[in-house]
């Protein structure tokens, strides 16, 4: 037998039934299990429910059956003797309470069953929200694979369809989640995504992803019916290649972001210590040559890294990719294009007066370039130098990941380990030397004169277009063919000029965060300013824009356009100032705009490896402030989210306040504000019609959960209006996401529910438009939602508007009149105490 402890209007204590099975017919009603706890102390009850349950209602079944319904709120705190208690795990379960969801009430039972087991079958409530995200995602059987980005965990999945959405989007901690094209998801968490992944993937059900066979690569083989139904959900659109391209792209430069901010902070902090005298600025000098070893490294290998991260995501060996680039930057194939300069490799000096007659060099008086021709197998091979170059790696892996493959098919698998690699090597090779390597040598220049072209003769255009583009391209994940351009510039040219205009959108993002931060501070708003202050921070040091897109700004859409504002007006600035500044690079050319020699994260503390470096500060600054000032002055919510952020800071304020007996002494009216517990209030005795209709019974309304009183007395009105107004003044305390649900506790404690239609929550909000927020104050007679009550019939479902009290037990009594017709303020329901 279980004890349920003292509470507020329990009647002292009472003992309930325990009973052995759990399901109590609720399955018509769509409800799924959910384990809550007793633990006898204090002769109370801890119940572990996971955070997106606060604010629902528990009703005890086993009270329900002997017509004694009681109601807990779930909160942080005693009420009525229950105490809920989150992520507070007893060490052993041996009796527990059997929950189910019910529109917005918990349906509690006792039940008796070892608990614990329950719990180590994975069968309890409470998860973390590493569990919550693979069981929302669809489990582990349906992950073929995870990755992350800075931000964001990257799914392939065997059906995408079979993910939780809604779920996923109102996850604590989880800031959104993004539908990719096929069978792709991702889901932003912000700078903590590497913990998370980490979390995730010790996971005991991710030890081995779906189970089943494994390959080489150690990825899950699919069993021949998932290949098939992730072959059948894949998009066949035209623009599918399109977006496998950007995943490409963005998988391969992905991991390598990391050191490539390593190194431009290297930069950066050379270009202070040079310019403090610390470091002489003489290309003899070792100091300097080992500082410029440290971040030049990064770029001379660039191509191996590119090649080996774009293997491994085309499902080929990332070694054999590295392999095959590296070849092209040897000492010995150095040696071709400069014999002179590898003299050493040649041996003797009939092997270098060979190298030198078989060298043909012509110069390009136009580009100032110089390109060489040798001999190779009686070919003319063109030679480049391929270090830090981008394009040539992206085709290289491209043709790589089709001969690789085709190897796999006709070498028998006991000898693939060794033969694959070889013949990819060999076939590869020349293939790159040949052809491959000059092609993307030829595209690389070529975008970066014509980009250089551009920026020269039309600097307004460019400085503008690209802050203005970004803030649309980077939620997509389109960024990253500019990001490659920026690399390819830096190599082929020796600067590069985007980096400038991009850090104008960079500095608005973050002027729109802290403007938000600012409005947090000042309201007192906890979560904001904790989600603010954190991409904040981690934009101006880090030059991180993600966690203030996806945790703010595409939370509130009015924030692109304040800071779309900024994105152009700094824009302008770094477009006139660059043109009347111009920069000078180290072999004096001049150029039109700010450049830098550096991929830097456009931070605060990579402002030095800019040029005009103060050309850059000032523009960036006018992004940065003018974006925030706007946020201040003009807010960053709609009059609608504004209101619905002021009424659950209301709320939270009175759920501190000490509860008022329900029968204190009279001295306000209903729609006075909520008081401290030292006031008096009005008794409430009355409740209106929230709608113009005829009254039934609840025994007629059509419903059997609300004829049988489990949601207290209270009656039903066949409407004929279709605006439904407050019945009672209070707080909001429940408000349904699809409008046809509204809750509302009065200042003496009597807790209305109106209930619009009969299963109405099947048409996701369709017909319904609230203009109310939960925790929002209302008076008698507010309007709560407009309703196209011809919709709802014409959906086939039952109109009838339900109003019950739900804490009937807890009054004197609650006395419905019925068989008359009523307009909304008539009086429906007499209470007494």
């Amino acid at each position: 037998m279980q004890t349920i402890g003292d509470g507020a209007g329990m009647g002292g204590n009472r003992q309930t039934r325990a009973v052995s099975v759990c399901a109590i017919g609720l399955a018509r009603l769509g409800s799924w299990p959910l384990w809550a706890v007793p633990t006898a102390r204090a002769a109370r009850h801890r119940l572990w429910i996971p955070a997106e349950y606060q604010g629902l209602h528990v009703i005890d079944l086993d009270m329900l059956a002997r017509n004694e319904v009681e109601r807990y709120s779930v909160s942080d705190s005693f009420i009525a003797g229950l105490q809920v208690k989150q992520d507070a795990r007893p060490e052993t379960w041996r009796h527990g309470y059997m929950l189910s969801w019910l529109g917005s009430f918990l349906l509690l039972t006792p039940c008796e069953h070892e608990v614990e087991e329950q719990y180590k079958e994975g069968k309890t409530m409470a998860e973390s929200t590493a569990s919550q995200i693979i069981d929302a995602v669809g489990g582990p059987g349906n992950i073929t694979s995870l990755t992350h980005c800075a931000t964001r965990l990257r799914f392939e999945l065997v059906d995408a369809g079979k993910v939780d959405q809604n779920r996923l989007d109102h996850m604590k901690g989880v800031l959104g989640a993004v539908p990719q094209s096929g069978n792709r998801y991702q889901v932003v968490i912000g700078g903590g995504v590497a913990s998370m992944y980490d979390r995730i993937m010790q996971l005991p059900e991710m030890a081995n992803i779906g189970g089943g066979e494994v390959n080489n690569d150690g990825s899950r083989k699919l069993s021949n019916a998932e290949v098939k139904a992730q072959e059948r959900s894949k998009v066949k659109g035209k623009h599918a290649w399109v977006d496998n391209f950007f995943e490409f792209l963005s998988d391969t430069f992905r991991p390598i972001i990391n050191v490539l901010l390593g190194a431009s902070l290297i930069i950066a902090i050379l270009n202070v210590l040079i310019a403090c005298h610390v470091i002489t600025n003489d290309t003899e000098s070792p100091t300097l040559l080992l500082c410029k070893a440290a971040y030049e490294g990064v770029f001379y290998f660039l191509p191996i890294m590119i090649a080996y991260n774009g293997a491994k995501k085309l499902k080929v060996d990332g070694w054999v990719g590295a392999t095959i680039m590296a070849a092209l930057m040897t000492p010995q194939f150095m040696a071709l294009s400069a014999p002179d300069k590898w003299s050493g490799i040649f041996g003797d000096k009939s092997g270098l007066a060979a190298a030198k007659g078989a060298l043909h060099c012509v110069t390009n008086a136009t580009l100032g370039t110089q390109s060489c021709t040798t001999k190779v197998f009686g070919l003319p091979l063109q030679l480049n130098d391929y270090s830090g170059s981008v394009f040539v790696p992206l085709f290289m892996v491209a043709v790589l990941a089709l001969v690789y493959k085709a190897l796999e098919r006709v070498i028998p698998d006991s000898v693939q380990m060794v033969f694959v690699p070889f013949l990819s090597m060999v076939i590869m090779i020349p293939i790159t030397a040949f052809l491959l390597g000059p092609l993307g040598v030829w595209v690389g220049n070529g975008l970066g004169v014509g980009l250089a072209w551009l920026n020269n003769n039309a600097p307004f255009i460019f400085a503008i277009l690209i802050p203005m583009l970004y803030p649309f391209l980077v939620p997509l994940g389109l960024h990253w063919p500019l990001n490659a351009l920026m690399l390819v510039n830096i190599n082929t040219l020796g600067y590069d000029f985007i980096q400038g205009p991009m850090g104008v959108w960079n500095f608005a993002c973050f002027g729109a965060t802290a403007g938000v931060l600012v409005i947090a501070m000042r309201e007192k708003n906890v979560d904001m300013r904790q989600t603010a202050f954190g991409a904040l921070m981690a934009g101006l040091l880090g030059g991180v824009s993600e966690p203030s897109l996806y945790g703010i700004h595409l939370r509130y859409k009015l924030v692109y356009k304040r800071m779309l504002i900024g994105c152009f007006v700094g824009g302008v600035v770094i477009a006139i100032l660059g043109w009347v500044f111009p920069s000078t690079l180290a072999n004096g050319q001049v150029v039109h705009g700010v450049t830098t020699n550096a991929f830097a994260f456009t931070s605060l503390l990579t402002i030095p490896v800019f040029s005009q470096m103060w050309v850059y500060a000032i523009a960036i600054a006018v992004a940065f402030f003018l974006s925030m000032f706007l946020i201040i002055t003009l807010d960053y919510r709609t009059p609608e989210q504004k209101a619905a952020d002021h009424a659950v800071e209301a709320q939270q304020a009175m759920d501190e306040t000490p509860a008022v007996a329900a029968d204190a002494p009279a001295a306000q009216s209903d729609a006075a504000p909520a008081a401290p517990a030292t006031a008096t209030l009005t008794a409430t005795t009355t409740v209106a019609a929230p709608v113009a209709g005829h009254v039934i019974s609840l025994d007629d309304a059509g419903d059997p959960v609300f004829a049988s009183r489990a949601l207290g007395e209270g009656v039903g009105i066949e409407p004929v209006d279709s605006t439904v107004y407050a019945p009672v003044s209070g707080v909001l305390s429940t408000v349904a996401e699809t409008g046809h649900a509204f809750g509302i506790k009065t200042d003496d404690g009597v807790e209305v529910l109106v209930h619009i239609g009969i299963d109405t929550v099947k048409m996701n909000g369709e017909g319904f438009a609230p203009v109310v927020a939960k925790g929002q104050r209302v008076t008698v007679g507010d309007k709560l939602v407009t309703v196209d009550f011809g919709k709802v019939k014409a959906a086939g479902f039952n109109t009838v508007t339900v109003m019950t009290v739900l804490n009937t037990a807890a009054l004197g009594g609650v006395t419905p009149k019925t068989g008359v017709d009523v307009k909304p303020g008539d009086a429906v329901l007499e209470i007494s105490r």
